[in-house]
């Protein structure tokens, strides 16, 4: 009986691999990859959204995008969590786009709102230069050049040396999975669940 059982899960992770996963970041990790799948343009544009379960058109994003999306496919509203953290705090948050109040269109679309939510919410991790301190679900930080920063999840795939984690984000070319997660200067690592 013990060896049908056996046989039975063996099989049954096998053949149902979601089953097998067993953590939160897991899930992120493999919503982040399911997103590769549609086809966004990169568009920074202001847009006017519906509160609190708001999104940019379909097909329209950018980095920070890919966080959102990717979390509210496990239920957890960013838009409506940073919005309600912000107007609770709003001196904690960064003051570089000149706003007296938090606006609900934009504000979780921004990556350093987004770092000092996730900071504000003890996700904070180090910073490092070891690759197996980035594990899927994470969330990472870079500064591209000068003050323009980017974000993106690193997911279970691994580099072709097998080294490093790969990361789904948007740069300019849609969301896709790459190999990027020592390209550019780590300025944050979170790992961030409600």
């Amino acid at each position: 009986m013990k060896t049908l059982y056996a046989t039975f899960l063996f099989l049954t992770l096998t053949l149902f691999p979601s089953l097998a996963q067993t953590t939160f970041y897991e899930r992120l990790a493999d919503s982040a990859l399911s997103l590769t799948k549609q086809k966004v343009v990169y568009d920074p544009a202001y847009f006017v959204i519906k509160y609190p379960q708001g999104d940019v058109p379909e097909g329209k994003g950018v980095c920070t995008d890919v966080v959102i999306r990717t979390y509210r496919k496990l239920g957890i509203n960013l838009q409506k969590e940073v919005h309600e953290d912000m107007k609770a705090n709003f001196n904690s948050y960064p003051n570089k786009w000149g706003l007296t109040k938090p606006d609900k269109n934009i504000d979780h679309r921004r990556v350093p709102n987004l770092m000092t939510f996730f900071s504000r919410h003890n996700s904070a991790l180090p910073v490092s230069n070891n690759p197996a301190d980035y594990k899927p679900g994470d969330i990472v930080c870079w500064n591209l050049y000068g003050t323009i920063t980017h974000i993106g999840i690193v997911v279970k795939n691994k580099s072709t040396d097998g080294q490093r984690h790969l990361i789904v984000h948007n740069i300019g070319a849609g969301q896709v999975v790459e190999d990027c997660l020592f390209s550019y200067k780590i300025i944050g690592h979170y790992r961030y669940k409600k």
